[in-house]
């Protein structure tokens, strides 16, 4: 599913830019990357052997500002993927409005068999062969699937060290006493709860009302959650790698995230332990695939991409999805769930939270002053909810899907930013 991730990604671009009159010079510049790179890195293993891992960046776009975008570490990574995973940072920071392009990166690991220390090597290996890829004015990473913030404190080490000078600029989702900035380890999660928050008002949903099952409690998938629980939503599904638990009365969302992180030591990179936490609430144990299918008002596939497909389309229930994972919808399965109206917002407006947040990061390393969690949290409210409203009004006014709205949203500022270097018709000497 994921060597057609890409293929599947630009069949929708095309689709939907296509249905809005974009032009064809814009579509084109989006069916391909700008670059793409794929290395081999030796790690030196505990055991004194070496092992060597794929790994990849691609720098999709760069017309609206330097590329920016995770990398992740996982043992399904694939280069379709990260080229899908770069198309769609695109369009999502084009849809916040924020001066990036889209870049993604990747290593083909599993990161919970390595050692802390093989895991250090893996990741200085990374930014060693990818130095002269990326850079504060060219291409941003930041965490993604199974890397957080040590991790991104190691490559900025790294990188550092290759180019002899201080560029903190260079990473975003760093430590904090690194140059990261504060409300970034939240700011996906809260990015999606705002989007839902608008949505509320929109629909005139009551949240003691209002039931929700989110698949993935990973860091988005939790804060998601955690804010939508003290609003007093019912969160009664929460699943992660290993399965899930449903309860029709509701979780207390922070003793099931305590209990899930309560193995973490100081020297642990990753927690391995499932979800639980639950002892004292009546609840039954659900597979990742149940939890899709459960009969709730809000979904909310907060774990991997390709997660619904036109095999499990017809029995989704909810009534609305918020996609806070990348690419959770194929594009062949979502004409299935608009015809039995489920409303869906979008992943390149609900999980763009984390990409507003690094561009704060990357905008306070420039500046050389830090804000406030207050500043930041607030500064991130008036983006989405901005972001949320244009999405809104475009696809009402084309009678577009939330999706279509915000493509058609991405495509024209893209679109007025290639124009700037002349297009067709200029050059033809039409305009």
């Amino acid at each position: 599913m994921r060597d057609a991730l890409f293929q599947d990604s630009l069949r929708r671009a095309r689709k939907i830019g296509e249905a809005a009159s974009i032009s064809q010079e814009v579509i084109e510049a989006l069916m391909r990357p700008q670059a793409m790179l794929q290395a081999s890195i030796p790690v030196r293993m505990d055991d004194g052997s070496t092992q060597y891992f794929t790994a990849f960046r691609c720098r999709y776009n760069s017309i609206l500002g330097p590329t920016k975008g995770g990398i992740r570490f996982h043992p399904d990574v694939t280069q379709s993927e990260v080229q899908a995973l770069a198309l769609w940072m695109t369009i999502k920071t084009a849809v916040v409005g924020l001066p990036f392009g889209g870049g993604k990166g990747g290593i083909i690991v599993d990161p919970k068999s390595l050692s802390p220390m093989e895991l250090e090597r893996l990741s200085r290996g990374y930014i060693r062969v990818m130095a002269d890829f990326i850079g504060p004015d060219l291409d941003i990473p930041a965490p993604d699937v199974y890397t957080n913030a040590m991790i991104m404190g190691w490559m900025l080490d790294e990188y550092q060290f290759i180019k002899r000078c201080k560029a903190p600029g260079v990473i975003t989702g760093k430590p904090i006493e690194l140059g990261g900035s504060l409300g970034r380890d939240e700011a996906t999660g809260r990015g999606a709860y705002l989007c839902l928050k608008e949505l509320e008002k929109k629909r005139e949903l009551i949240p003691n009302e209002t039931t929700v099952a989110i698949q993935g409690l990973g860091n988005a998938g939790y804060h998601v959650a955690r804010l939508l629980h003290q609003d007093g939503y019912k969160i009664v599904a929460m699943s992660d790698s290993k399965g899930g638990i449903y309860s029709a009365q509701g979780f207390d969302v922070e003793s099931i995230w305590k209990e899930k992180t309560a193995a973490r030591q100081l020297n642990a990179v990753y927690c391995d332990q499932p979800i639980g936490g639950c002892d004292n609430i009546p609840h039954k144990k659900i597979s990742n695939e149940k939890l899709l299918q459960l009969k709730v008002d809000i979904l909310i596939p907060a774990a991997l991409e390709a997660v619904i497909t036109e095999d499990n389309a017809a029995k989704i229930q909810a009534k609305i999805i918020c996609e806070v994972a990348n690419g959770p919808i194929l594009a062949s399965a979502e004409p299935l769930l608009e015809k039995n109206g489920i409303t869906i917002i979008p992943d390149v407006l609900a999980n763009a939270g984390g990409v507003t947040v690094s561009y704060f990061e990357w905008v306070q390393n420039r500046q050389g002053y830090m804000w406030t969690l207050e500043e930041v949290r607030s500064r991130l409210e008036q983006i989405m909810t901005k972001a949320f409203d244009e999405v809104w009004g475009t696809a009402e006014r084309e009678k577009q899907s939330l999706r279509s709205g915000a493509y058609t949203l991405a495509f024209r500022r893209l679109e007025k930013g290639i124009n700037s270097h002349g297009s067709r018709e200029f050059f033809n000497g039409h305009s």
